[in-house]
């Protein structure tokens, strides 16, 4: 039998193992049999007391600095490479150092890539104290392991209360795992190992504010989009010391009186226009963006986390940028009658809208004044202000005549033409929301997207023209399935869409304009709206199908899109325009570096979304028990969602709550359908609500319809099915409807190859 070894024999065999081992792995190691077991235990006990080795939960023995072999991560760093780097969760940095790295083995079972800030179960193998090698066992419930609500105390205790709509039941917190926490407060929940318990439990992990500060919607949204508004120390320290340049080799743009209009609430000024016409009747125009690239340079920390966030998110009470506020709201903002290093396109076009030429410049500029759309369109409307006065006739009234030649050539062009509204949330000083409405749009909108659209054409052409790289916003024809199903339903209207993948915007505005008269004008729109392809960001160009445009890039927003600063940098590099032009590392992930980009800006716009909702929730939640009007917006099996024609506030409208009956979702017609009353409720059909619950913790809303009449399109021939159609597309022989618990009323899915879709796409 081996000789028994001592307490150094199995504290090296512990520090050189790769992963910890259990007693028996150690007794086994050492081949020990019999009464010898009781002194490797006691040796053992003896380790673990003088700090020598720890004892995980799982029994397992490794060193103080060691990990357990298996632990949750969270990844922090993803290289180009696309190698991936976590930390462990449960590491105190200040009694036990450093926290080791641990890198993650590419998961070989086909799941979705992770992402920064992504929490994961691995086992771990280790190389070193300060280096493990982690294979994916299973992602945690929440991308970060994670859940964030309001902790709300009750007669048993404290419970967290997700703030995620979607979320199926709340989570239980012991007195121990509160952390300072208390009820009301809105907190971050890790969560715990709960097998065989009835209800999940977390530990509060970080506490966010209160439920009741007018903050906390905003708040909610950074956090489950993973946001932050604050950078890092040494993203801040890049931009110190930073100045507007001197004129050096710039050209001078400070004699043209450009200006920059934007909304009354903009946060920032990044572009200015100009125009003027020439004696041969045809129009110089200037669009001049901000010269981001001039601060902001490839590798630096300040690029790195630009790139990380890829574009600014905008908030109803705050924005979280992508740039520091030193660049956003100071150096890279073209404030008035201040000078501001600028990229800018000279363009000239004719008089039917042609661009004739074009020429991109580094230079330097002053705006002459900060306008808003309502005060350009007052202007143009007779009524100039003291801001827009001596303006009139060298600055607006050129800017509107080079404007109704380019919206001439965007509608004999074909570009999509669909005018949706657009939520506006109102906040006072203090960050309480005062109202709900729809925002107004204006010529002065159109003015400016027309003058950006032409110079995003010009950058395009100008990249092609060097064969330099390029990120083009693309936007893919719609497939041909999703115009079928759009067909379908729009034939009911006397409306019909071109078959086959040859389709042109051009034929779809003719559909719009023959319904733009109707009172379903909205809803054709909508329904064409939910047939297109989502725009992205790639290095190949397809076009874009909404714009009727064969080459077009984002050059007009550096300051709050990564995309658009990569365009700045290849055309600096590309006309040799000096410093800070795009790196060769760039150029060759320039597809990889485009997707990320096309990532970050949806999760964004979800974000924006959602606080919009919480927001819009909040204020409906003083006014339960009213009645509005609305439109049906999205028709499922589960019920109604409504929109209101006062605000366009969203709310969802339970199918057990409509009059009692077996009701079919019919998804050719985009309906509920009564099977024993033959009421019919249909998408686009006007119907009257009442709020029954509003909630602007989690942004969902619950409506009532007033009175039993149904809502259907009046003047639209609809071809109503009876029970044996309804039988034929269900594939039943029991009338195709069934009846949920209560009686109230049941759904059928009918005429479906596959579920429905997000109601928002």
């Amino acid at each position: 039998m081996p000789p028994l070894p001592d307490k150094a024999a199995i504290l090296n065999l512990i520090a050189q193992s790769p992963v910890p081992l259990t007693k028996r792995d150690i007794v086994d190691a050492f081949e020990i049999r019999g009464d010898d077991r009781r002194d490797i235990k006691d040796m053992l006990r003896e380790l673990e007391a003088d700090g020598a080795i720890v004892k995980s939960h799982g029994k397992e023995y490794t060193v103080p600095k060691g990990l357990p072999s298996v632990a949750v991560v969270e990844v922090y760093e993803i290289d180009i490479d696309g190698d991936m780097f976590a930390r462990p969760t449960e590491w105190n940095e200040d009694l036990q150092g450093p926290a080791p790295r641990v890198e993650i083995v590419p998961d070989a079972k086909g799941h979705a890539p992770l992402k920064e800030c992504d929490r994961v179960l691995v086992s771990l193998r280790r190389f070193s104290d300060k280096l493990y090698e982690g294979k994916v066992i299973k992602r945690l419930d929440d991308p970060r392991g994670q859940v964030m609500g309001q902790l709300i105390h009750h007669k048993k205790g404290f419970i967290l209360e997700p703030a995620n709509k979607r979320a199926k039941h709340s989570f239980d917190v012991a007195q121990m795992d509160l952390n300072g926490a208390t009820d009301g407060d809105l907190v971050v929940g890790e969560i715990q190992p709960s097998r065989g318990l009835e209800r999940k439990k977390v530990r509060i992990t970080q506490i966010l504010g209160r439920r009741d500060d007018p903050k906390a919607i905003s708040l909610i949204a950074l956090y489950e989009a993973g946001l932050s508004e604050k950078f890092p120390a040494e993203v801040l320290a890049d931009c110190e010391g930073m100045t507007v340049p001197d004129l050096g080799a710039r050209e001078d743009l400070r004699p043209y009186p450009l200006v920059t209009i934007d909304g009354a609430d903009a946060r920032d000024f990044d572009d200015a226009v100009f125009a003027q016409r020439e004696e041969d009747g045809n129009y110089h125009l200037i669009v001049a963006i901000a010269d981001v690239s001039h601060y902001v340079r490839p590798n630096s920390a300040l690029d790195k986390e630009a790139y990380r966030r890829g574009n600014s998110t905008y908030f109803p009470d705050r924005v979280v940028p992508m740039l520091p506020e030193a660049l956003s709201n100071d150096l890279c903002s073209l404030r008035p009658k201040e000078n501001r290093a600028c990229l800018a396109f000279h363009m000239r076009i004719d008089k039917n809208g042609a661009l004739l030429s074009y020429k991109i410049v580094r230079g330097l500029m002053r705006s002459e004044a900060r306008l808003t759309y309502d005060q350009v369109q007052a202007a143009k409307d007779g009524e100039p202000s003291p801001a827009t006065d001596g303006l009139m006739n060298t600055v607006i009234n050129p800017l509107y005549e080079a404007y109704e030649i380019l919206d001439k050539a965007r509608r004999r062009r074909g570009a999509l033409d669909l005018d949706l509204p657009e939520r506006q949330i109102l906040i006072d000083k203090d960050g309480n929301m005062t109202r709900v409405k729809n925002r107004a749009r204006f010529e002065s909108h159109k003015l400016i997207e027309e003058f950006m659209i032409l110079a995003n054409v010009a950058a395009a052409q100008a990249l092609e023209g060097r064969k330099a790289p390029c990120v083009y916003r693309v936007h893919d024809r719609p497939s041909a399935e999703k115009l079928k199903s759009a067909g379908e339903f729009l034939e009911a209207f006397g409306l019909s869409i071109p078959k086959g993948n040859s389709i042109k915007p051009a034929q779809i505005n003719m559909l719009l304009e023959k319904a733009k008269s109707s009172d379903y004008s909205h809803l054709v729109s909508e329904v064409i709206l939910r047939s297109q392809s989502q725009a992205i960001y790639h290095p190949e160009n397809i076009g874009h199908f909404g714009l009727a445009l064969e080459k077009y890039a984002h050059f007009t927003s550096p300051i709050r899109r990564y995309a658009d600063l990569l365009v700045h940098r290849s055309l600096i590099k590309a006309y040799d325009l000096g410093g800070g032009g795009l790196s060769d590392e760039e150029a060759v992930t320039l597809e990889e570096r485009a997707e990320h980009i096309s990532q970050t800006e949806r999760t964004s716009a979800e974000a924006e979304r959602n606080s919009v909702d919480r927001f819009t929730a909040k204020w409906m939640s003083q006014r339960i028990g009213e009645q509005f009007a609305g439109r049906i917006n999205g028709v499922t099996r589960f019920g109604l969602f409504v929109t209101l024609d006062e605000n366009g506030a969203d709310g969802l409208v339970p199918i057990r709550t409509l009059p009692q009956d077996y009701y079919i979702h019919d998804e050719q017609q985009h309906a509920l359908i009564g099977k024993r009353t033959g009421i019919v409720y249909r998408l686009g059909a006007k119907l009257t609500i009442r709020i029954i619950e509003a909630d602007g913790f989690t942004g969902s809303s619950v409506f009532e319809v007033v009175g039993r009449a149904g809502a259907d399109l009046s003047g639209v021939k609809f071809k109503t099915p009876n029970n044996k159609d309804l039988q034929k597309r269900n594939g039943s022989h029991n009338g195709g409807a069934y009846k949920k618990k209560g009686g109230r009323g049941g759904v059928k899915k009918s005429g479906a190859k596959k579920n429905n879709k997000d109601r928002r796409k």
